[in-house]
C-alpha cells in the first residue's frame, strides 16, 4: 500500500511544533497511519506550503493508492501563493484516480478545490474537543464511520467551516458548533473521504497543542478559567496517571479510546486494501 501525505502547513508552522519537541502534523499522521495497518505501507510526504518544487523527483502523483491531507493554520480565503497552490494540486489529484482523505484543512482544500466555498464559522472558535458530533442518515450506513458510535467526540481545532458544498456531496455528521462536521463526494475517479475534526490527533499531543496556544484558548473564551484549562491539559498529558479527572471533565470514551476514536482512519485504509 502506498499512501501520500499533504502537508498543509507552510515550514514556520511545522517548526513551531518542532521546537516544542512535538511531532508535526504529518509525522502524527504517518505514524497514525503506520499504526492502524498491519499491511507493508510506503508512505511519502509532500510539502506544497513550503514552495514550488514540492513533488519530489521520480515521484508520479498516479502512484499512489491513497491521499491524506493534513491539517493546517492556514485559511483558505487568504488567497496566499502557499494556499493556491494546494488548492491547484487538489484539482490535479480530483482528476485521477484516489482515495482521498482530509482532516480539518483538508476538508477544507479538498471541497474548495471541488467548487464549494469556505469562512469563518460565525460561532467562532472550535478548539480542543468537537463534542457531541451526530450521523446523520447518509453518515450512519457510510462506510467511514463502521463501527463508529453515532454520537461521538473528538479532539480539533478550526475558525473555518464549509459555507457552500461542492456538487453533488453529501454531509456525514454535524454538532451545535458546525452544520458539517465531515462531508463525502466522488469527483471523476477520486473518492473523497473528509472531516472537520482530527482522528489522527491523540491525547498528548493535545495537551502539547494546549501548551503551545494557552493564550489563544484564554482569550477566545474555550475555558471559562486557567483552572480549568489546566485540568484538561493535566489530563490529556497522560490520561491513565489522571483517570481520576475524567468524569469531572466529562470525557467521553470515544474521544480517548484509540480504536474509537481514530475509526475513520482504519475504516479508509480498509477501503483502499479492498480496492487494490
Amino acid at each position: 500500500m502506498k499512501i501520500l501525505i499533504v502537508d498543509g502547513n507552510e515550514k514556520k508552522a511545522s517548526e513551531n511544533y518542532t521546537n516544542m519537541n512535538m511531532l508535526t502534523q504529518y509525522e502524527v499522521y504517518k505514524d497514525i497511519l503506520i499504526n492502524l495497518t498491519n499491511n507493508e505501507i510506503k508512505i511519502i510526504t509532500i510539502h506544497p506550503g513550503n514552495n514550488e518544487n514540492f513533488i519530489p523527483k521520480g515521484i508520479n502523483l498516479e502512484d499512489f493508492d491513497g491521499i491524506a491531507w493534513t491539517g493546517s493554520v492556514l485559511n483558505i480565503y487568504d488567497d496566499t501563493p502557499p494556499i493556491k497552490r494546494q488548492i491547484d494540486l487538489a484539482k490535479n489529484l480530483l482528476k485521477m484516480k484516489n482515495k482521498i482523505f482530509g482532516s480539518c484543512w483538508g476538508l477544507q482544500v479538498l471541497a474548495t478545490a471541488a467548487g464549494g466555498t469556505v469562512r469563518k464559522n460565525p460561532k467562532g472558535l472550535e478548539a480542543i474537543i468537537a463534542r457531541n458530533i451526530s450521523l446523520n442518515s447518509h453518515g450512519s450506513v457510510h462506510p467511514m464511520y463502521l463501527n463508529k458510535p453515532k454520537n461521538f467526540d473528538a479532539f480539533c481545532w478550526h475558525y473555518d467551516e464549509i459555507e457552500t458544498l461542492p456538487d453533488n456531496c453529501n454531509i456525514l455528521s454535524f454538532n451545535d458548533r458546525s452544520t458539517i462536521q465531515s462531508l463525502s463526494f466522488l469527483r471523476n475517479n477520486s473518492e473523497v473521504w473528509a472531516v472537520q475534526y482530527h482522528p489522527e490527533f491523540y491525547p498528548e499531543w493535545m495537551s502539547g497543542l494546549m501548551a503551545q496556544r494557552k493564550e489563544v484558548l484564554l482569550k477566545e473564551k474555550i475555558f471559562k478559567s486557567e483552572k480549568e484549562f489546566q485540568k484538561l491539559n493535566l489530563f490529556l498529558s497522560n490520561i491513565k496517571k489522571f483517570k481520576d479527572l475524567e468524569d469531572e471533565l466529562n470525557i467521553s470514551k470515544t474521544l480517548i479510546d484509540k480504536k474509537i476514536h481514530t475509526f475513520e482512519l482504519s475504516n479508509w485504509l480498509n477501503n483502499i486494501k479492498n480496492s487494490i
